[in-house]
């Protein structure tokens, strides 16, 4: 009886660390995966502003996107850490992301993350400005 009771206190305590285990974020912000398809209204999109771009987007990236995707962009930020998904890593994203890629994601978010749509709270430029500076990170 009592060997019934140690089995069966140590079958709990396994299913009660493999769900605490489970409910670990373990997304990497390196893993990109496949890209989704650039909706239409924004497909073809290319940045109009120059690379002079990049250091106003420097400031909007600052204000507005450091507490998640860290200083230099790498998912990293204070905010970030604890979110899941966690952030992507921008400076990897950029590699396979295409401007109008990243002018849409940054206008209209992303359904079942943090990442929250800007374009109500960013003009038009500021996007493309943050978009230069996601650009320049390494």
């Amino acid at each position: 009886m009592v060997m019934r009771k140690v089995l069966l206190l140590v079958l709990a305590s396994l299913l009660m660390m493999a769900a605490c285990v489970s409910g670990l974020d373990t997304s990497d912000p390196d893993e990109i995966g496949t890209l989704a398809v650039v909706p239409a209204a924004y497909a073809g999109k290319s940045n109009p502003l120059g690379t002079e771009a990049e250091v106003a987007g420097a400031e909007v990236f600052e204000t507005n996107c450091v507490m998640c995707h860290g200083p230099e962009g790498h998912g990293d930020g204070p905010a970030g850490v604890s979110l899941q998904p966690r952030p992507k890593n921008l400076a990897v994203l950029k590699e396979s992301a295409s401007d109008d890629y990243l002018f849409w994601r940054i206008s209209e978010g992303k359904p079942g993350t943090s990442m929250l749509a800007w374009k109500s709270i960013l003009t038009e430029d500021q996007i493309w400005q943050a978009v230069s500076f996601i650009r320049s990170l390494e």
